[in-house]
Parts: C-alpha cells; structure tokens; sequence
C-alpha cells in the first residue's frame, strides 16, 4: 500500500493504527488463498521475442508477476515462438496435444482449422482500433467456444497488435499519392487466407514469404510489397527495402492467450482464480500498448519523432506516407464485400457460423457476409 499517496504523515496516531490494521489484515486474507495453491511450473509459449507484446508483457508475467503473484507457487518455462524455432501456425495444435499448457498465438495463423476463429480479424472489415476491440469482446464467446471445441483449449484473453498496412518497395520516393488500383498485378506478401483474399480482390498477386526474408525480396524484386503491422515492420528494419506505407488498415492482428484444457481444469481453484483475476489486467495492458505502438510504429517508420518505449530517440525510417482517399475506401468496402466476405462465408461453411458474425462483428462494423 502507498502510504504516501494517502497522507499518512498527515494522519493522527488513531488513525493510523486503524489504517495499519486493515492493510495487515488484507495481507493475511490473501495468505490462505496462495497457501492452498499447487507448485505448478507452466509450459508456455510466446509470441516473437524481437517485438513488444513479448518482451514488455507476456514474458514479464509469466517470468515475474506470476510467481511473485502466487508467492512461488506458480511459475513458467517460457519461450518466445523465436527461441522456439516455431513459425506460430502449429501452436494451438501442440496445445492440443499437450506439448505445452498454454500459448500465445495470432488467430489468422491457426485458420486453417477454424474459419470461426479467423472471422474475428477479416481484412479491411475495421478501420480503428476502437471498433476492432469492441468487435473482438462482442465476438468473445464464439472464439470461446471454437477454442474449446477445435482444440480443447481454454480463452483466457483477446488483444491486437498494430494496425497491418502495406508497406512497398515503388522504387521513388517522390511519388506521393498511390491508389489501390494502382496495386494490380503487384505481388505481395500475406502471411492469412484473409490478406490474400483482399490483395486478390484489389488485382494483386498474394506471396507466402516469411517476415524475416521480406526486405531481401524486396530488393531482389521478388516481392513489390508486404502487409504487416506498423512497430514490427520498423522493429524488423523494413525501411532497408521499403519506400512507401500506404495506411490503409487491414486488421489488427487478433491474438489470444489460450491453455490446454486438461491442464486448466487439473488446477486448483486458487490457482484458476488467479487467473481469471489477472488476465483482464494484463489484456487491457496489451491494447493500450497496442494502441501507442500503432501510433508510433507509423511515425518512426516516415520522419519522426522517433522514440523507444522508455523515451530514448531512435533513427527514423524514412518511408513516405501515403494515406487512404475517399476513393481508395470506397475500394476497400467494395473488395470487403464482394471477395473478403464472400470467401470467409464459404470457408464457414454454415448459415449459423454467417449469423453469429453478422450479429457481432457484422452489426459494430456495418458489414454483412452471406452465403
């Protein structure tokens, strides 16, 4: 407790002791929940250890808050899919298989298994940070359900990454506007069903390249662009290949943390009520962070201000900016519409798979898919 914050110094000697006594008295009610806790070490994986989501927040807590959370009782062999050697599109079947009690993972990567769970980040459906998470809550307790039905897997939180934008190699700076027409026969790298289906739609060629080889394929003209989001496109030094960012928003990424079903219902009631207690906390942490670095991930990629997480400068990366016209978004809902929905709905498969999206994410976002 922060006795400072609350003028202890200023308080009576009464009052104190009252104070005194309500927060030993706090201390002690927690003592019994931690003291009837099972040892448990957890095996978890993490999204990738170059980018912020993993090293400001999901390897901090399952490496520090959770043990000094359970007094020692809880803790975690935690990697990062990096350390791991793993792309992200196996994990939620190694979860399956209860290689690992809990993973951190990107919806569109494990889509192939799930249009349900890909539904909650179609492309081009939201174009604001502010909608998606509220599409995304809305959306929660169908991914709640495909996550236990596809993987016996149990949701314990929902966030995003920075807005995913197009990022081109158009070879002269001086060029200032660039319409999505202007995208057709371009080949593009996507790494989900979803992106691909919008670069199809735009007249563009998608590309599986991975995010490690982008710049080089830019340079070799293997590739003309690449859609990522915007503080992993500067982290990972795109500006080496990159000229342009055309701002359009094609998600956010939707990501989860989810456990092995087995191992979540093998806790101890203390143990689950932590938890549930503390993943709220750590997933609003993961959207206002997102929010920042979706912001900053723009400015460091173009001139400034550049700034690390902590206020430290940073170079900038020079690319030009080119926002979205008013033509350009009507393109986009054209597309949205008539190739992004469309193939989602026939990858669902079912009328009831269509409705329960269209009466969530479909009704925030003003969208509609069909059979």
């Amino acid at each position: 407790m922060d006795y400072n914050a609350i003028g202890w110094q200023s308080m009576s000697l009464k009052s104190k002791i009252i104070l005194g006594t309500f927060a030993g008295a706090f201390a002690l009610a927690s003592q019994p929940a931690i003291a009837e806790m099972q040892k448990k070490e957890f095996k978890v994986v993490g999204t990738w250890s170059f980018l912020d989501h993993w090293k400001e927040r999901e390897g901090p807590f399952w490496k520090e808050r959770l043990p000094k959370l359970s007094g020692g009782k809880l803790s975690a062999n935690a990697k990062s899919l990096t350390e791991l050697g793993l792309s992200g599109f196996e994990i939620m079947r190694l979860l399956k298989l209860g290689v690992y009690d809990a993973v951190h993972g990107v919806g569109t990567y494990v889509a192939q298994d799930s249009p349900a769970i890909e539904g909650a980040d179609l492309a081009g459906v939201v174009q604001d940070l502010g909608t998606y998470r509220k599409a995304n809550e809305a959306y929660r307790s169908i991914l709640e359900r495909e996550f236990e039905k596809k993987y016996g897997a149990k949701l314990l939180m929902i966030y995003g990454w920075p807005s995913q934008q197009l990022f081109c190699n158009l070879g002269n700076k001086s060029i200032k506007t660039y319409s999505l027409d202007k995208l057709k026969g371009k080949k593009i790298r996507t790494y989900s069903t979803t992106l691909g289906d919008f670069i199809e739609g735009v007249g563009g060629s998608a590309v599986t390249i991975a995010f490690a080889e982008l710049v080089p394929a830019l340079q070799k003209g293997v590739a003309d662009c690449g859609l990522t989001g915007t503080l992993p496109a500067y982290n990972a030094k795109w500006w080496h290949g990159v000229t342009h960012n055309i701002r359009i928003r094609l998600g956010y990424a939707s990501s989860f943390l989810a456990f092995n079903m087995k191992t979540w219902k093998s806790l101890d009631k203390e143990s689950q009520a932590l938890f549930q207690r503390e993943m709220p906390k750590l997933e609003e942490e993961m959207w206002v962070a997102t929010a920042k670095n979706d912001q900053r991930g723009m400015d460091c990629n173009a001139s400034g201000p550049c700034k690390d997480s902590k206020g430290n400068d940073l170079p900038t990366g020079g690319m030009v900016p080119i926002e979205p016209t008013d033509a350009d978004k009507a393109k986009l809902k054209e597309v949205v519409e008539d190739f992004v929905l469309k193939r989602w709905a026939k990858r669902c498969g079912t009328q009831k798979c269509v409705d329960d999206w269209n009466s969530t994410i479909g009704k925030i976002s003003g969208m509609k898919a069909s059979m």
